[in-house]
Parts: structure tokens; sequence; C-alpha cells
């Protein structure tokens, strides 16, 4: 098991991540603070950098469901969790802490893998009852990060979905979605599945800071058109949108997309729940210390004087006259692009529960199961 700690490792040890510390999530009992008595060095500068560790997810259910009244889908599949790609805004870190890791390093470097995704959601899908409506992927961590490069689940789920004629909604920042172009424009050509890209900024140094181990801006808007020109719809999120570090990209992002081949844009902003805020004002001090003050101050303004205010309907888009400024610029910059704030809405008439077979490539119905 991996140490927590709470002390910023080595540049050299923490190469190609966001986080610099490893703080223990906040149902352990205990943290470890390490300590250097002068006698023989940091330990951690005669460690090597930190390698990304893969173990499998033993999960025997897939579909996650969510009464939220702020997001538009009520049940998702995540084939992975943490997420290499390194966000340090990532909303989605404290959900380590429930796995006994820290939503710090651990987050980026002890990543689990559902290879019985596409299974399991073949048996959930075919179960008397199931009533159909779009999946989301890609609402808590990236179906695409780099791993799937190499275990396919995402390749698999999308086979699924295939086979039964159900929709699915994907939102990502992984260069890997080009690899499944095949399956989605077969998809897309039954209205059964769109594409959010998430952008943040079109400064690839900034990028490469706050999300290390994702496709970089460049290759991001080459992803839209790679999408877009296999007819795929595809729409682009500006999130987090940062108040006072990249909040001034607001209208060269939505134009960007645009002329890359996104029919749709919204919008989120900087949301840091639980350890979220902690290790975001640490990349803060490390990475733009001139600017940290500015920032969590309008943060703040958005949020109704907290770092997060986690009411619904206020959490994503925030309040006061920043929010709302930033609200009116996605909604201006928009129609001077001629996009919609949405896609159209998929179909859900084609659903069919398909014959068994034992396609391991799809991983239907197979006797095992």
């Amino acid at each position: 098991m991996r140490e927590l700690f709470n002390h910023t490792l080595p540049a050299t040890r923490r190469r190609g991540r966001a986080a610099a510390c490893n703080p223990s999530g906040r149902f352990e009992r205990f943290n470890t603070i390490r300590t250097d008595d002068g006698w023989s060095g940091h330990p951690d500068a005669e460690q090597p950098s930190l390698a990304t560790e893969v173990s499998i997810d033993a999960t025997r259910s897939i579909l996650t469901r969510n009464t939220s009244p702020d997001v538009p889908f009520d049940r998702s599949v995540n084939p992975y969790r943490g997420c290499e790609h390194g966000c340090i805004y990532c909303f989605a870190r404290p959900s380590h802490a429930q796995l006994g890791l820290s939503p710090g390093l651990d987050f980026e470097t002890r990543l689990t893998v559902k290879p019985r995704a596409p299974a399991l959601l073949a048996e959930t899908l075919a179960r008397p009852g199931y009533s159909v409506r779009p999946i989301a992927i890609g609402t808590n961590t990236d179906p695409y990060q780099p791993i799937e490069r190499q275990h396919r689940v995402m390749r698999g789920v999308l086979s699924v979905l295939e086979r039964f004629g159900h929709p699915v909604s994907i939102t990502t920042k992984g260069a890997a979605v080009v690899d499944d172009v095949d399956l989605l424009s077969r998809l897309a050509m039954r209205d059964l599945v769109q594409v959010t890209i998430s952008l943040t900024t079109l400064d690839s140094r900034l990028s490469r800071a706050l999300e290390p181990r994702a496709a970089s801006p460049k290759r991001r808007l080459a992803m839209i058109r790679a999408l877009a020109g296999a007819g795929i719809p595809v729409s682009v999120n500006i999130a987090p949108v940062i108040p006072g570090l990249t909040d001034h990209e607001i209208e060269a992002l939505i134009q960007a997309a645009a002329a890359a081949g996104a029919r749709a844009a919204r919008h989120s902003v900087l949301r840091l729940p639980l350890e979220v805020a902690p290790l975001f004002r640490d990349w803060l001090a490390r990475q733009r210390p001139d600017a940290a003050a500015k920032v969590m101050g309008r943060v703040r303004e958005m949020h109704g004087g907290r770092d997060y205010d986690p009411t619904w309907h206020r959490r994503m888009q925030g309040q006061g006259v920043h929010a709302q400024l930033i609200a009116r610029r996605v909604e201006a910059a928009r129609h001077r692009a001629s996009m919609v704030d949405r896609l159209a809405d998929l179909r859900c008439d084609l659903f069919r529960v398909p014959p068994p077979d034992d396609n391991p490539e799809t991983g239907q119905l197979a006797l095992d199961l």
C-alpha cells in the first residue's frame, strides 16, 4: 500500500503530475507527516518518479443511477476509477477517498479498470423491465484516458450499445476517442451518440500544468475535426472556466471549436468540492503565485463566499455578477459562432435486446455470466 503524505514531493518524483502531494482522504483515521531529521537527506530525493499502477476492479454492477436535478442524465457508466490525465481541478478526485486512497497523487497514479464492464452492461440491458434512456459516459473520470488504448474497455462498452441500439453521450478530453470513430460513426448514423470535448484553454503550457496527461488543446481541436468529419455530432464544454486564469479565453475557445466542427457549446465554472480545494490552492501557489489571490477571490465570489457551494443549480454555474458575466459571454460567443447550447436528443426507440452470443468482443450474454 502506498504511503499517504502531506509534504510536497520533489519535481523529479512527480514529473507529469499535477498534484504535488498525497494527503489522506476524509475517511482515513491517520495522516502521515514525514520529517527530515538531517541525518540522511530527504528519502524522496533518492526515489524514481511515480509510475502509474493499474489494478482490476471486481465490481458486479456497472450502471450508476443518479437523481441530481441539475444534470441531463439519470444513468452513467464509468469504465475506470482514477484518471491519469491528472487534471488538478477534477471534481472526481474525492471519489478516490472511498477506495482508501488519496485524492492527490493516488488519483493520478493508482487506477482501477473494469474489464467486465461490457459483459455487465449487456447483462443489465437485457434484464426484463429495463427502461431505456441515454447512458452518459465520462461524467466522473475520463473513459478515454491513456490506459484505454491498452485495456479497450470503452470500445467493448460501445460495441454492446451498438448491438442493443442504445443511446449514449460521451464526454472526454482523451485522444483515444478517435480510435473508435468507426463505432461512433455507425452509432451516429442511427442518432444514438453524441460526443462532448472538454476545452479549458488554448495555452498549451497552461494546459500541460493544469491537466498534464490530457490531450493538448491543439490535439483536442483535431479530435473535434476528426469526429465531425465522420458525421458524429460534437459539442464542446468550456470547462472549467477558471476566473482570473482562463476566463479571458472564452470567446477564442468557442470560435476555435466552431471552426473545427463543433455544433454546440456550454460551460461550467470551477468547482472545488472537498479535497479538491486544498489541492487546487497548492497548485496555484506553485504554478501561478502571482494570480492565486485573484483566482481564489473570484472563485469564492461565485460560490457565495466559499471555495465551493454544492447547492443544486448553482454548483456548476456559480452566482453573482462575475458568474452572470461569464454566462452572457458564453451565450454571445455561441450566437456569433452560429452554435446551439445543446445537441438534439438521441433516439430511444431503436433499443432491442439481441439474441445472446459468446462473442468476447461484444461481451454479450456469454454462458459464464
